[in-house]
């Protein structure tokens, strides 16, 4: 059996970075991007299929499985 491990961009404002954020904060999916740091740079809203919309679920179902949740206590 082949395996295939995809590695993903995961600076601060990435795919990846904004998915796995959105789901730390209790944010719904929302696939979107930062073409340089997170609110210093052009927001991009990924197009399904992309490999930016991939990156994006990809972070956001890391943090769902793997990672924490803010607590607002």
């Amino acid at each position: 059996m082949t395996t295939i491990d995809i590695v993903y961009d995961t600076r601060h404002g990435s795919a990846w970075d904004r998915g796995s954020a959105d789901s730390y904060y209790h944010r719904p999916p929302r696939p979107h991007y930062f073409t340089g740091a997170t609110y210093q740079s052009e927001e991009v809203l990924a197009q399904p299929g992309s490999p930016e919309w991939e990156a994006y679920m990809a972070g956001y179902e890391h943090n769902e499985r793997y990672g924490d949740k803010k607590d607002w206590q």
